[in-house]
């Protein structure tokens, strides 16, 4: 199923990870929509937050509420805590979350464009976060790079000179300080959708990675204990030494390049048909979808709970999947 090429400690912590139990017991909630859900974030299990283009949802830990803030098309989200959230939207607005409701806080353009799609974000820290996506070329696809930061209790836009498409993962590695990226560059017919994987560094993006942007092929990238993981293919890396060394490699053919974790001996993997689990030992189901074409969007992880987004595509339904362990 697997084969292993390093130890289990952690890098970053110097310690040895605890393997991650498999005994959830699932719930499965809902939400009414007839767009899928884009994102998934909360800061603990009665603060979670969902939406697609047009609705948000908060779930208190008991249930599910729609939310209705007008001029708000949230596209994705991070936050520090309950109080301390910040939204990006799909014209280039950034909104913060005090606990009480949404306000913009910045509304950025990049080369006179304001149609600016922000697809993810994410922080190190309240004063240290990062915005990404892109906006639309001159062929109307969607390539243009875009990163904002906000530092110094301000958003200011980052040089994207020398990446192209758009800008799905950033995260910083702890254990070497250098920040990640992954691209999807849109091909629109002339080439084939790709996905590329950048180390970047003083306004510097250097190319370590990219592949064909295709099931069993494409690249991602996964925070997981302060590691960047690299999902390269079939393989699961590190970067060690400027170098991939192979953490992972999953001969499974429905095993689709995402991972979700705790630690290095506890880690989600999105499988065409399910979810499965590594726990440092082997790899196993922890859910098999009995309807073709589900499809995992996001996970989000605490202690002892895991909520799924889950696009049941044949009935346009959009699902959450919450487990918790027994």
């Amino acid at each position: 199923m697997l084969t292993l090429s390093n130890c289990n400690n952690n890098p970053v912590s110097g310690n040895v990870d605890t393997p991650g139990r498999r005994d959830y017991t699932w719930t499965v909630d809902t939400l009414d929509s007839f767009n899928p859900l884009y994102r998934l974030w909360g800061s603990s299990t009665s603060d979670v937050w969902a939406f697609t283009s047009d609705l948000i949802y908060h779930y208190n830990g008991s249930r599910w509420e729609t939310k209705n803030y007008r001029n708000l098309g949230p596209f994705s989200i991070w936050g520090t805590s309950s109080n301390n959230i910040y939204m990006g939207d799909q014209d280039g607005g950034i909104w913060h979350y005090d606990g009480t409701d949404f306000k913009e806080t910045a509304s950025l353009t990049k080369d006179g464009h304001s149609d600016i799609v922000f697809d993810n974000m994410w922080g190190d820290s309240p004063d240290d976060i990062y915005a990404t996506g892109a906006y639309m070329d001159e062929n109307g696809l969607a390539n243009n790079s875009v990163i904002a930061h906000y530092s110094d209790n301000k958003w200011t836009m980052l040089n994207t000179d020398g990446i192209k498409g758009i800008v799905e993962r950033l995260f910083k590695n702890k254990s070497d300080n250098k920040i990640y990226l992954m691209t999807t560059l849109i091909g629109g017919g002339a080439f084939h959708d790709s996905t590329c994987i950048y180390e970047y560094a003083q306004e510097i993006y250097k190319e370590i990675y990219s592949s064909l942007e295709s099931k069993g092929l494409q690249a991602d990238l996964s925070l997981i204990n302060g590691e960047v993981y690299f999902i390269l293919g079939n393989k699961i890396a590190k970067r060690i030494n400027n170098t991939f060394q192979t953490f992972l490699e999953i001969d499974n053919p429905n095993f689709y390049q995402r991972i979700w974790g705790r630690n290095s001996e506890d880690i989600f993997l999105f499988m065409t048909d399910g979810l499965a689990h590594y726990n440092g030992t082997d790899i196993k189901y922890l859910i098999h979808f009995t309807m073709p074409r589900n499809h995992i969007g996001l996970a989000q992880l605490f202690d002892t709970s895991v909520f799924l987004l889950v696009d049941e595509s044949p009935t346009n339904l959009s699902l959450i999947y919450n487990g918790v362990i027994k």
